[in-house]
């Protein structure tokens, strides 16, 4: 059972100079690798509608302050830069795809597990340090996960398909505040926490299985080379020039960090919102809120992606992201059920934002993609610059008031969508990948890439091992 070729087939490093079938994956092909890593993404949903919950629950049982409480934030948010750009990003790098996924679920049941001696000692420090560690785990599932999502299987779909999956995140951010709101909120300090507790015992439990069935599978490993495929097959981008020039990627980035600072800020601060602007909203009330418009969330990513089907994905970003501008400003003056219903209509216009901007940044890198896909996400920082801020506008004037600071970030953003519409050198590559027939149809059909060199004519090309290919 265990026989040497068993371990061969699941050793964690894969050689990046190789290319393999991965780059010209079929839909029927790529669909069981995709489900298993869009578990994942259900994942860091449910951490991070955890955190918001938190972010509130810890303002009332340890009695600290709004600015204080963005400290979840700034450690979980903060530990991403230090993933995607350092250890995950080395690893990805130097072995593959699965050895990170099996990294960051190690990570992520280590801080979870940590959590609980410093939740018993009311340390609001010792949380935040494990939260950073989970935060390093996370941010490690996202450098791989990501861009796993966005490249295995067709181009033309890429959009659709990190979209889709990360749906899935976004019903991990709805379970989470709906059990927050019923084992957080109604108890007593002391009986919260002990329910605060059994939670990271059961998510610690629950990422070591996962990591041991990451372990056990076969998934395709998509390699520089194949990537580099895939630029040429499209003959889109930049991926001859050195990283340094990559413009459009630290575009990309740039506006990552300021959208995903304005969202998480938004989800964060989200209770205190609706407990200070409704009346008769407590904290229990305004968790149930929260799931409510993380479900809105939710349904525009299936919705977004839906529409992708039609329209270019470039498009339905720039019509999305707009959406977010004209419907989180009213939040600032109206109150009641009116801005509270903003903010719904906010969440699900953000809903693509994210995986939209991660596959129109990836495109066209080529030998670039995974040191890119390492700075997409590392704009995940932005989750921790911009909630700090809101929480310190919040203390000197109200919550409604500090929803002004996600206003400008998103403005900001918005020049990023602007750009891949309306600026040629940007469009022209989202829109030739967009286009790209690689992958659309299963070998059974018969259907080849011009590309496709036979597997006894590339047995001597040197570096290279060119699998079986097809559409």
């Amino acid at each position: 059972m265990f026989s040497r070729e068993w371990w061969k087939r699941r050793s964690l490093r894969v050689r990046d100079d190789k290319v393999t079938k991965a780059a010209e994956l079929s839909l029927r092909e790529s669909l069981l690798p995709l489900c298993l890593v869009t578990i994942l993404f259900f994942l860091w949903g449910f951490s991070y509608g955890l955190l918001d919950t938190l972010n509130k629950h810890f303002q009332e049982t340890l009695h600290i302050t709004k600015a204080r409480s963005a400290g979840l934030q700034a450690a979980y948010f903060g530990a991403y830069p230090l993933a995607s750009l350092g250890h995950a990003a080395y690893i990805l790098r130097r072995f593959s795809y699965r050895a990170v996924f099996i990294w960051g679920l190690f990570l992520y049941g280590l801080g979870a597990l940590l959590a609980i001696p410093c939740i018993k000692a009311k340390s609001f420090a010792g949380f935040c340090v494990c939260i950073f560690i989970i935060g390093n785990g996370l941010g490690s599932l996202e450098t791989a996960a990501n861009p796993y999502i966005t490249v295995c299987g067709p181009p033309k779909y890429s959009e659709i398909r990190i979209n889709f999956a990360q749906a899935f995140n976004g019903i991990g951010t709805v379970v989470a505040p709906v059990l927050g709101s019923y084992v957080f909120f109604g108890f007593d300090d002391n009986l919260a926490l002990q329910n605060v507790q059994w939670v990271y015992l059961a998510i610690a439990v629950f990422v070591y299985i996962l990591a041991v069935v990451f372990f056990l599978i076969e998934l395709p490993e998509i390699t520089d080379a194949d990537m580099q495929h895939q630029a040429a097959e499209t003959h889109a981008g930049d991926a001859d020039q050195p990283f340094r020039k990559q413009y459009r990627l630290f575009h990309a980035s740039f506006s990552q960090f300021c959208y995903t600072g304005a969202q998480i800020a938004i989800a964060g601060y989200f209770i205190n919102y609706v407990t200070e602007t409704r009346k008769n909203t407590d904290s229990a009330l305004g968790a149930q809120f929260l799931a409510g418009a993380q479900g809105t969330f939710a349904v525009g990513r299936f919705a977004g992606a839906a529409i992708m089907h039609f329209v270019r994905p470039r498009k339905v970003f720039l019509l999305f992201l707009t959406a977010c501008i004209i419907f989180v400003a009213p939040t600032i003056t109206q109150r009641e059920n009116t801005g509270m219903s903003m903010l719904y209509v906010t969440l699900f216009f953000e809903s693509i934002c994210f995986p939209t901007i991660m596959a129109l940044g990836m495109r066209g890198l080529g030998r670039h993609t995974k040191r890119g896909s390492g700075f997409l996400v590392a704009g995940v920082f932005g989750g921790a610059v911009v909630p700090p801020l809101m929480g310190a506008v919040a203390d000197m004037h109200d919550t409604a008031m500090s929803m002004v600071v996600p206003l400008a970030f998103f403005a900001v953003a918005w020049t990023y969508a602007l750009a891949v519409n309306f600026w040629p050198w940007y469009r022209d590559t989202c829109d030739a990948f967009t286009t790209a027939e690689i992958g659309v149809r299963d070998r059974e059909d018969g259907v080849v890439s011009k590309s496709v060199v036979d597997e006894e004519e590339a047995v001597g090309m040197e570096g290279q091992t060119v699998g079986e290919k097809g559409l």
